[in-house]
Formats: structure tokens, sequence, C-alpha cells
């Protein structure tokens, strides 16, 4: 019964490198998945400051015109 036990020895084996590569590969999709979740996260925060700065520059641009505006009327002195 040699030949039972190596085939059940590749068998084993065959069974082993699966769960390997398939462990891999899970690791490897989830870090390709957190790879992308990090970027697009990155991105988000980027669009989020570009967009909070635009309002904020605007703002102070809108304070800027009426303040101009206000000296113009006589408003402000």
């Amino acid at each position: 019964m040699m030949s039972g036990r190596n085939f059940q020895g590749l068998k084993d084996q065959a069974e082993g490198a699966a769960k390997d590569a398939a462990n891999t590969l899970g690791k490897a999709t989830q870090d390709a998945v957190n790879q992308i979740t990090d970027a697009s996260q990155k991105a988000i925060d980027k669009a989020s400051k570009a967009a909070q700065e635009g309002v904020e520059k605007a703002t102070g641009q809108a304070a800027e015109v009426m303040s101009g505006f206000g000296k113009k009327c006589g408003f402000k002195k």
C-alpha cells in the first residue's frame, strides 16, 4: 500500500498549496482594497480641503466687495 500513502501525501501537499495560494491571493486582494480605500480617502480629503479653501476665499472676496461697496456708498468711513 505504498502507492496509497504516496497519493495521500501528494493530495495533502496539493491541498496545502491550494490553501496557501488562496490565503496569499486573499491577502493580496485585501491589500489592494486597502490601498484603493486609502487612495480614495486621500482624494476625498484633498477635494474637501480644496472646496473649503474655495469657500473661504470666496467669502473673503465677498466681504471685501461689500466693505468696498459700503465705503463707496458712505456707510463706512
